[in-house]
């Protein structure tokens, strides 16, 4: 955990937030400035910078995120069938505000590209 960080916090339930999904090494939770009728994020409990942070240990995390849990939620969400985005901003120039990896789930409208 890093302690200035807000996703930390969230993740820790020291913020509160409006969670979608809870395990052992990963929330999710609804975006507070969400970019389409569905916009959810979906974090690692512990704390990675970003994507150019991640080290082999983390592979099985990113897996489970990728493979697990954005794909489950995509379906109780209901924008599995129709289709939904997946963004993961790396970086100032990549969009990323937040230096806590996060994972986007945007549905629930048409995704035009390339995007704004």
């Amino acid at each position: 955990m890093s302690d200035n960080c807000i996703f930390c916090k969230i993740a820790n339930k020291e913020i509160p937030s409006q969670f979608v999904y809870e395990d052992d090494t990963v929330v999710a939770f609804k975006d507070l400035d969400p970019q389409g009728p569905v916009h959810v994020l979906v974090i690692p409990k512990k704390h990675i910078a970003s994507l150019m942070d991640t080290t082999a240990e983390d592979k099985a995390l990113l897996a489970h995120i990728t493979c697990d849990v954005i794909p489950q939620l995509a379906k109780e969400l209901n924008v599995a069938e129709k289709g939904f985005r997946t963004v993961v901003n790396t970086g100032e120039e990549g969009g990323q505000t937040v230096q806590h990896l996060h994972f986007h789930i945007i549905g629930g409208r048409s995704m035009q590209w390339p995007p704004g």
